[in-house]
């Protein structure tokens, strides 16, 4: 039996410049490093850190390659102006209203981003496992996939599959390859299936190979996977989204 540990017993596994870009990141992020400030010198660092020059040079590396930071060698690193952007689901999981656009663009513009949406593939497909357990489909049963690619000043931010019920998208603009006005959630509506309840799971998880490729991911950053489960009248399940985001510029928040 595994003797009982305190999380002090174990020491931090990562390379040294991994736990100091991480440290740096954060208070960049948290604005602790102001944007446009320079961040502590080579020789501050390394007394904080413990770590070798070349330790912080690696590390600098790193937060530049996310956007995170810039300068030359000889000169002062700077904070980069970047934030991490918020992501409100509730303000765009709801219907639009009547000839108005899907809400995600709507409320982006209105936060001065500039929205785009690619649609990337439709078709029927066999899920994930745990698409399929969402949907109550059994092994090799099918549902249809959208997949699509969301940006935000032409930047990828969210790679998104979304599935649907054969029964319910079949014959419908959710089975076709075409743009829906308005976004999916007003389409449900008007075939019968309002979205009444959303259930969302949020982890932070390693890219995959699509994930990094599509989102234009630095190699050392996790994503946030959102797993949603959309019901409506008597809890039936109409979609089951999976969206990934990357971990160092998007957020999630959600009102109680």
């Amino acid at each position: 039996m595994a003797a009982n540990r305190t999380p002090g017993d174990a020491a931090d596994p990562r390379p040294v410049h991994e736990r100091i870009a991480t440290d740096l990141r954060r208070a960049i992020l948290s604005g602790d490093l102001p944007a446009g400030e320079p961040i502590p010198s080579t020789e501050k660092l390394k007394e904080r850190f413990r770590a070798s020059s070349a330790s912080i040079q690696k590390a600098v590396t790193m937060l530049k390659g996310e956007g995170l930071l810039e300068g030359r060698a000889g000169s002062s690193v700077r904070v980069l102006a970047v934030r991490r952007q918020t992501m409100t689901p509730a303000a765009y999981s709801k219907p639009a209203e009547d000839g108005q656009p899907y809400r995600w663009l709507s409320e982006a513009e209105k936060k001065g981003r500039r929205p785009g949406i690619q649609l990337l593939q439709v078709g029927e497909v066999e899920p994930p496992a745990d698409v399929r357990e969402a949907l109550g489909l059994e092994a090799k049963q099918t549902a249809v996939l959208r997949k699509q690619l969301l940006s935000l000043s032409g930047e990828p931010c969210e790679l998104v599959h979304s599935y649907y019920p054969l029964e319910l998208a079949s014959g419908t603009a959710l089975a076709d390859k075409v743009k829906i006005k308005g976004g999916t959630p007003t389409l449900l509506a008007s075939l019968g299936y309002p979205p009444l309840h959303t259930v969302d799971q949020v982890t932070a998880e390693e890219a995959t190979n699509e994930e990094y490729e599509a989102l234009r991911l630095p190699r050392q950053v996790a994503i946030l996977r959102t797993f949603r489960v959309v019901l409506s009248t008597d809890d039936a399940v109409i979609e089951v989204t999976t969206m990934a985001k990357a971990g160092h510029l998007y957020s999630l928040q959600y009102d109680f």
